[in-house]
């Protein structure tokens, strides 16, 4: 299979062909895919592991079996967990109904399959042959696939930029609002006000996202659920069971296996 090596070397803009697919282990160590773009949309499915897409306007966090859609033309990077496998399904433009935005895909273990049989086909194959049939029936599912809320808003503002940041190099950081403002210079009120207004949610409801995404990342790629609440400097693990049940629905041992097996 190919390595990450590999990937650097598939452009997927170098066949008109609806779609054409390319599977991606890493092995032993987390990975970044620096930022870049391309003419076709992109499918990024976690088979194990999960991977964070950056794009401009948020972060986007795809657990294992679940896939975030970025359109063509976005300039994106994506973060992966140690020993992480990727399918990247790419997508030309107007081949199907798929959304202008960036979105996240629950993937049925079908549209896994096909995708995985795809990444194993010559990206120049011939319309009309088997695998282009197989492609209009992929794509056709696809756009019928629901959509769940893994994304947390990130605004071009340096503000919101430093408090994420600040998030994502200490996540157990507990700062109050009123100590951010100190931090980045503005009244507590102002912050409240820009927070609000740059992500249309509030500082805690956007923390708490950001939690949520994190939590999800790492338990995708093993780490235990008490392990994760002390990273996110939770004061005991029923307080962060309790968060997550409360946001999602489900703790987080039940949350997770019902998605893998969607």
């Amino acid at each position: 299979m190919p390595s990450y090596s590999a990937h650097t070397d598939f452009d997927p803009d170098k066949t008109d062909r609806p779609a054409v697919a390319l599977h991606l282990e890493l092995k032993d160590y987390a990975t970044e895919i620096p930022a870049h773009r391309h003419r076709k949309g992109q499918l990024v499915l976690a088979l194990h592991g999960a991977v964070t897409c950056h794009v401009a306007d948020g972060w986007w966090i795809v657990p294992a079996n679940c896939g975030v859609w970025i359109p063509g033309g976005m300039e994106h990077s994506n973060f992966t967990t140690a020993n992480a496998q990727l399918s990247f399904l790419f997508v030309e433009p107007d081949a199907a109904a798929l959304p202008a935005l960036c979105c996240t895909f629950s993937v049925s273990p079908m549209i896994r399959e096909m995708i995985g049989h795809l990444a194993k086909q010559a990206p120049d194959y011939e319309t009309g042959s088997h695998t282009d049939r197989l492609v209009r029936v992929l794509l056709d599912e696809l756009v019928l696939m629901p959509k769940e809320d893994f994304h947390l808003p990130i605004s071009e503002h340096t503000k919101i930029r430093k408090i994420a940041e600040g998030f994502a190099n200490n996540p157990a950081d507990r700062s109050t609002l009123a100590q951010w403002a100190e931090r980045v210079a503005v009244s507590e009120r102002s912050l409240a006000r820009l927070m609000l207004q740059e992500t249309g949610m509030t500082f805690g409801r956007w923390r708490q996202q950001f939690h949520l995404m994190l939590a999800l990342r790492e338990i995708s790629a093993g780490v235990s659920v008490q392990n994760v609440s002390a990273i996110l400097g939770y004061e005991s693990v029923t307080a962060f069971i309790t968060m997550f049940k409360k946001a999602l629905g489900q703790t987080p041992t039940r949350y997770l296996p019902v998605h893998k097996n969607k």
